[in-house]
């Protein structure tokens, strides 16, 4: 290929990408349709993100697919009564030109494709949320609902609550969503309103409530009712604790977003969901670590069979430690987080039996906290039932990760260049690193990484929608 044609392909693709992109919004904010592409989300992306995302394919199905595939799908898409949904332009593309040389038969083969997302649905009134704390976890949620906020999306944040701050506090607060030093700049625009106590971003109207204790607020003053308070403070982990925001005029129901203790379900989405039900009031999002391992483990236990294992974590500081040396109530966590690695207790590797209890009392786990501000990874070291190779397990959790129902849990990279601040923003709850995995016999280590703030994050996205009965189908079904 000349140099001439490279260019001119990469203008080409622009052009497309162009074209593409007016209709990923017509389709999100008319009809409640959002287009992901293996898995990642193609709302709001520029056109640069467009079309590095359709470079994506080459690693789950082994072919490129480029903007210039997708694009009939997507204006066959624009076209079609569709129900709020979302759909995977990756995988529908991939399975039509797998079995087409042509753009022919496109509209008959999206309406057998996305035939259940016909059913005459419409939107969902919003439901109203309602963040308590607005810490590294906080902040990101709001990132994440205000990027997906519209007529399209039926969670609606609608205020924050934070402690009684002095004079300056809540320009303070909007600087710390605007500018965050390992996520990078927000994508858009933040006004503060000192004289009502808000922060608009991106046209998302939010109150700030300012209490120190749960008891103190009355959210249907600011006409938020039946909502779902998001508890990022981890102050409160066990029902009598959590059952404080209950009281509150306005509450319906609280998601935690920590493990939680005594008899609250603790959810890893994509593996025990469905374990939630319209009646549960209280519900946990578990840990980011817990997270990232259960859906590999559930995984490769459907397959293989785990007799054993230990979950060793190479985690990222946090805000539970010392910046330097200072005392700390619990073990070695009061040494600098800036210095040290540092040996300490997780509980994820128990935690895992509340979401998959097939692996009750199979794993120990430990943790070493390093000196990076974000992205962790988790190694897993397991004995299993029937034996495999390497070539056989990265290949099925490569499918996993393409085709299953975990896969916007599961994603996969064999990079042999890969590191840890490649994986900033990840919206995966875990990243198999298929080039360190080590598999003979019935052993294996598996190498897993997560953004154990961004990754975290969007499960817990995914928890909010199913306890508020507003998430839609994801097509083409697994």
């Amino acid at each position: 290929m000349s140099p001439e044609k490279h260019l001119l392909d990469w203008q080409t693709s622009q052009t497309i990408a162009e074209t593409i992109s007016p209709l990923l919004g017509q389709l999100y904010r008319h009809k409640g349709v959002e287009v992901l592409l293996f898995g990642k989300t193609l709302v709001n992306a520029a056109t640069i993100d467009i079309i590095k995302t359709h470079r994506l394919a080459r690693r789950y199905t082994g072919t490129a697919l480029t903007p210039e595939q997708t694009l009939p799908l997507i204006k066959a898409l624009s076209e079609m009564e569709l129900s709020p949904c979302r759909v995977d332009i990756g995988q529908l593309a991939h399975q039509f030109w797998q079995g087409r040389d042509d753009a022919h038969g496109v509209k008959d083969f999206l309406h057998t494709a996305l035939l259940g997302a016909m059913n005459g649905q419409t939107m969902t009134e919003p439901r109203d949320v309602v963040l308590y704390g607005f810490g590294r976890i906080g902040r990101l949620l709001t990132r994440l609902l205000v990027e997906k906020s519209g007529p399209g999306y039926p969670l609606r944040l609608r205020a924050v609550v934070v402690r009684g701050g002095k004079k300056g506090d809540l320009e303070k607060r909007a600087s710390l969503l605007r500018r965050d030093s390992v996520h990078g700049q927000f994508n858009g625009s933040i006004i503060v309103d000192e004289e009502r106590k808000a922060i608009i971003a991106n046209g998302n109207y939010i109150q700030f409530i300012y209490a120190n204790k749960p008891e103190e607020v009355d959210y249907t003053r600011f006409g938020i009712n039946n909502a779902l308070v998001v508890d990022n403070t981890g102050v409160w982990r066990d029902a009598e604790g959590l059952g404080q925001h209950l009281a509150c005029n306005g509450a319906e129901k609280v998601l935690l977003t920590a493990p939680g203790k005594g008899e609250i379900k603790n959810i890893v989405f994509g593996v025990n969901d469905k374990v939630i039900q319209a009646e549960d009031t209280i519900v946990s999002a578990a840990s980011c670590t817990t997270n990232a391992i259960t859906p590999v483990l559930k995984a490769v236990h459907d397959k293989f069979g785990v007799i054993s294992g230990h979950i060793e974590t190479v985690h990222s500081f946090t805000n539970d430690q010392n910046l330097i040396d200072n005392f700390h109530s619990g073990e070695r966590r009061g040494r600098s987080a800036s210095l040290n690695m540092v040996l300490t207790e997780t509980g994820a590797a128990k935690a895992v039996a509340k979401a998959l209890p097939e692996l009750a009392g199979k794993l120990t786990g430990n943790a070493i906290r390093v000196p990076t501000p974000n992205v962790s990874m988790a190694i897993a070291n397991l004995n299993l039932e029937k034996g495999t190779d390497k070539e056989q397990l990265n290949a099925y959790l490569r499918e996993m990760a393409l085709t299953s129902e975990l896969s916007a849990q599961i994603d996969y990279t064999e990079s042999t260049e890969i590191v840890s601040t490649d994986l900033v923003g990840s919206r995966f709850a875990g990243v198999v690193d298929g080039a360190a995995t080590i598999a003979q016999d019935n052993r294996c280590v598996l190498y897993i990484w997560y953004d154990n703030e961004f990754g975290y994050s969007c499960q817990v996205v995914h928890c909010m929608e199913q306890m508020m009965g507003v998430r839609y189908k994801t097509f083409p079904t697994k």
